[in-house]
């Protein structure tokens, strides 16, 4: 059991590297004003959000559901857990939406904007830790 609770909190590191990175470069990609830099972030957009987002977020998903498994879904703080983790997995998902609008040229909101959608994982992290190691109820 220690194995799988090890591979979902590296995998969560790395989802989590991600989420707090994408967002920061929608900021930059959203303040660009020349074709080559926005060419640019769109391919560091692209390969963040398939090559290390995605792989990341699905192995979390997946060990943390063989880890729910294993001790089974009676504590309270677990339920709570599961409410934090579906946020973060909307999150990742209208990330994705960004992405796309960027790609294709429709993004329509300003880096101020990006700037605080960037802070959303924070708290949601701070959340999914507490309730982890606290276990609160």
């Amino acid at each position: 059991m220690l194995w799988i609770k090890s591979l979902h909190i590296i995998f969560m590191v790395t989802w989590f590297a991600g989420l707090f990175y994408l967002p920061r470069l929608f900021v930059y990609h959203a303040m660009a004003e020349d074709a080559p830099g926005k060419a640019r972030f769109k391919v560091m957009e692209r390969k963040l959000y398939w090559g290390i987002m995605a792989p990341g977020g699905i192995l979390t998903v997946v060990f943390g559901i063989w880890l729910w498994a294993l001790i089974g879904f009676t504590p309270a703080w677990l339920y709570a857990k599961v409410a934090v983790v579906a946020l973060l997995v909307a999150y990742h998902l209208y990330c994705g939406k960004l992405l796309a609008d960027f790609a294709h040229d429709r993004d329509t909101k300003s880096h101020i904007w990006y700037r605080w959608f960037n802070e959303a994982p924070t708290l949601l992290l701070l959340a999914a830790v507490i309730l982890a190691v606290v276990k609160p109820f």
